[in-house]
Formats: C-alpha cells, structure tokens, sequence
C-alpha cells in the first residue's frame, strides 16, 4: 500500500476542520490506516500600514495580519480510498495537496 500525505492551508480554521474531518470519515468507511489531523504551525503574515495619509502629525501605525492555518493527514491507502477522497467537495479559499509515497 501507498502512503498519501495530504496537505491542507487556508485562511478559515472552521472550513479547515470541518474538510479534515471529512476526509478522516471517508478512510474510516473503507477501512484504511490514517494517522489523525496533525495540526502544524500556523504562519502569521503582519502588514503594517500608516494610519494618517498625510506627513504630518506623529506616526501611528495599523497592522494587518493574515493568518494561514495547516493541516496534515497520512492515509495508508489504495486506489479506491483516494478516489473517494478526491470526490469530497473543498471550498475555494481551501488549499489541498496530495503527495503520495511508496
């Protein structure tokens, strides 16, 4: 059997569960290994911005940040399990990768 490495990112933790808790209950259903939903490091994007347009005045700063939240899930798995793996339905903002090993 294969092992499938599956890679999740996305800026929105809920979808980000909720399809990693799908793809889970699909390896559930056929009966293959999966070694559960490994959270990994989230990555902080921070942009700071002025708030006054003009020069003067002291400087005063926002800063903006973006937050992308990972998942991964090993799946020892064949041909079928992949398949209905791949019918699962990921919204747009839901990045997935799927890499397989030997």
């Amino acid at each position: 059997m294969k092992t499938a490495r599956i890679k999740l990112t996305s800026s929105d933790f809920k979808q980000l569960d909720d399809i990693s808790r799908k793809i889970i209950d699909v390896a559930a259903k056929t009966g293959v290994k999966h070694s559960g939903i490994i959270p990994l490091p989230v990555q902080k994007l921070v942009v700071p911005t002025r708030k006054s347009p003009c020069g003067g005045g002291t400087e005063t700063y926002e800063r903006w940040q973006l937050r992308i939240h990972k998942r991964m899930i090993d799946i020892k798995s064949d041909e079928r399990t992949l398949r209905r793996i791949m019918r699962v339905d990921i919204p747009e903002n839901v990045h997935i990768e799927i890499e397989l090993k030997e």
